[in-house]
């Protein structure tokens, strides 16, 4: 309960700091001007900075070197973060970094920040990332680093695992290990001004599959329950008005934390069969993460209310104003107003690879942590029924 009352008391105006989980999470308009004290904090003085071209457009680079360089912190940076970030992303960030960089800054959104703590690995411990693929590789104390996103979903800030997909097969490895994570985050709501309504809608949603996911699968516990009910509560009080525009920063800034909290969540349990269907979806064709996890969401949560039917009536009854419910619907809801209520077959699935996208399913690392056993027969089941 201790945690509930100060996330409570957090107001999502101002700007403040506290120690969560090993990280240093600091929140308010303009907080990325701490980037360069924060930096100075963890004893750097030479720091790869990966981003995407985007952001520099934005000016938001500017801005984050501009906060580096009145500390006298030298930045190495890496524009060439993309979606879905490979181990050719991971090597040229590398390259970029140097022979005697000592921290890392990833700003952006989730392939920034995974493609960042990737980095990590690599240059503390050398090797190929198929080296770090699993969990607790690291073969030497890591660069302190410091993550800052640009967008309210992907929850990449608070957790220790870098997402990336082998250049050439495009098979999509998870590598963790604690100390991998972020020793300072900061959430600036004003980043997230710039981002456009599908991206911003795209971020959202996959925070929403976040927080069913970890609420219900096999890993969890009373501490990813309680972040996810946090979580839940505002996003569902903040993302249809987050994505309608207007210049109250609060709706996008609770979001943020929203997000933030969604991964913290996965950090304290694990996802389940949405995420095991939606990744084979982005490799075999290229839909969006934040596309595919809400094609399947939906059906997953059909299927697995037979066994946490009171989990979801919990989490449902969480958001202010609610009762317990139809999780659902409000879910569907959301997806709805953010233009994500499509099937397989819109995205250009065919039928006949339902069986192979079934079988790359089943070798996902999340499946196995689903609430309702999967194997091949229900999750091309689930295809079947996103189609």
């Amino acid at each position: 309960m201790t945690l509930k009352l100060e996330v409570d008391k957090l107001s999502a105006r101002g700007e403040w700091s506290v120690d969560f989980d090993s990280t240093r999470l600091v929140f308010g308009s303009g907080a990325l001007r701490q980037l360069g004290d924060l930096t100075e904090e963890l004893g750097c003085r030479r720091v790869l900075l990966v981003t995407d071209r985007g952001l520099r457009d934005a000016g938001h680079l500017d801005s984050a070197l501009d906060s580096l360089s009145r500390r006298s912190i030298e930045a190495r940076v890496y524009d060439g973060a993309t979606r879905n970030p490979t181990t050719r992303h991971v090597a040229e960030a590398v390259e970029a970094a140097g022979t005697d960089a000592d921290g890392i800054v990833g700003l952006g959104g989730g392939s920034a920040m995974d493609c960042a703590r990737a980095a990590n690995f690599l240059l503390t411990g050398g090797g190929r990332m198929e080296d770090y693929w699993g969990t607790g590789k690291a073969k030497a104390p890591m660069l302190p680093s410091v993550g800052i996103p640009t967008t309210a979903g992907t929850g990449s800030d608070a957790q220790s695992y870098a997402l990336i997909s082998q250049e050439e097969t495009k098979v999509k490895m998870a590598c963790g290990d604690r100390r991998a994570k972020f020793r300072a985050v900061i959430l600036d709501p004003a980043l997230t001004a710039t981002t456009p309504r599908d991206v911003a809608a795209l971020s959202g949603i996959d925070a929403v599959s976040h927080v069913v996911e970890s609420y219900v699968c096999t890993r969890r516990n009373p501490i990813s329950q309680l972040l996810g009910r946090e979580a839940w509560r505002r996003i569902d009080r903040s993302l249809a008005l987050a994505l309608g525009g207007g210049e109250d920063e609060t709706p996008r800034a609770d979001m943020l934390l929203a997000a933030h909290l969604a991964g913290a969540a996965i950090e304290h349990s694990m996802l389940g069969a949405a995420h095991a269907c939606a990744n084979p979806l982005t490799t075999r064709y290229d839909v969006v993460h934040g596309a595919a996890v809400a094609t399947m969401l939906p059906h997953v949560m059909d299927f697995n209310r037979a066994v946490v039917a009171d989990e979801y009536d919990a989490l449902a009854g969480a958001a202010e104003g609610r009762a317990a419910g139809d999780l659902r619907a409000r879910v569907v809801g959301l997806m709805r107003l953010a233009g994500l209520d499509r099937t397989l077959s819109d995205h250009g699935v065919a039928r006949d690879d339902l069986p192979g996208l079934a079988g790359d399913a089943a070798a996902q690392w999340t499946a196995g942590f689903n609430p309702r056993s999967v194997g091949c027969a229900e999750l091309q089941g689930l295809y079947e029924a996103a189609w």
